[in-house]
């Protein structure tokens, strides 16, 4: 994948694949390309190279088709409806299906509530009066409305509280069970890399390093530069435990 602004190329030719029902994570400093990449495979940016969904070319394929076939953004800023209900934003995230037949959404709620309970309670509350963690909550329960089969997760922790943290990454290890591939873009490296089974590292929209995420947290330089920076260990660093690795690129 290549993508770039204008006659400056933020991504060099980045490749990765994600298997069913693994998390793959991409870890890096601030302007290294990761949320690029990811709009990039959403069809928000335009790039060059081949993006493929179970064998079939998206390359070609607009934003909403993209989200039609299965691959679906969750992004940094999560993008909710504040002045729409809870449940009306759940709605939205089924919108590509919609117009089939057969779409049920109420099992999908259902679902959804299932595994969000507190999403349930505030079902008729407005997004925006929601605190961090619920509006994160609603941003992962839209995109699992549409029934995803590639989850693209971008700073998932961003702004939460260290309890919420771990909430979230622990419902990002829950989701692996469902068979969903989930590509998870996330600054907290430690974290990222205890609920990964394969990661990839980027510099500058290059990719430096990859390998099993349980090698990479082991690596001298990801000790260094990424798992290292701050004082104590990121709050959700005890959050999960690592998992063999499912994925390979």
């Amino acid at each position: 994948m290549h993508v770039a602004y204008g006659k400056v190329e933020a991504l060099h030719g980045v490749s990765l694949s994600v298997r069913e029902g693994s998390i793959v994570t991409v870890i890096g400093p601030n302007g290294a390309g990761k949320s690029t990449l990811l709009n990039s495979l959403a069809g928000l940016l335009p790039g060059k190279g081949e993006v493929r969904l179970r064998g079939k070319s998206l390359a070609d394929v607009g934003t909403e088709e993209r989200v039609a076939e299965g691959l679906v953004l969750v992004p940094e800023k999560r993008e909710l409806f504040g002045a729409m209900s809870v449940e009306d934003n759940l709605v939205l995230g089924a919108f590509t299906r919609l117009r089939r037949r057969g779409t049920d959404l109420d099992a999908d709620l259902k679902s959804v509530f299932a595994r969000f309970p507190r999403l349930e309670e505030r079902r008729a509350q407005y997004a925006a009066t929601l605190s961090g963690g619920e509006r994160q909550m609603l941003a992962l329960g839209r995109a699992l409305m549409g029934r995803p089969k590639v989850l693209m997760l971008d700073e998932p922790s961003l702004g939460l509280a260290p309890i919420v943290v771990r909430d979230i990454f622990r419902i990002i290890a829950d989701l692996r069970a469902t068979g969903v591939a989930i590509l998870l873009v996330e600054q907290n490296a430690r974290a990222a890399l205890q609920v990964a089974d394969y990661g990839h590292v980027l510099e500058t929209g290059e990719q430096v390093l990859e390998g099993p995420s349980a090698d990479l947290a082991s690596n001298p330089r990801v000790i260094e530069t990424y798992l290292g920076l701050a004082g104590k260990p990121p709050a959700a660093q005890a959050a999960m435990a690592p998992h063999s690795p499912e994925a390979s690129s």
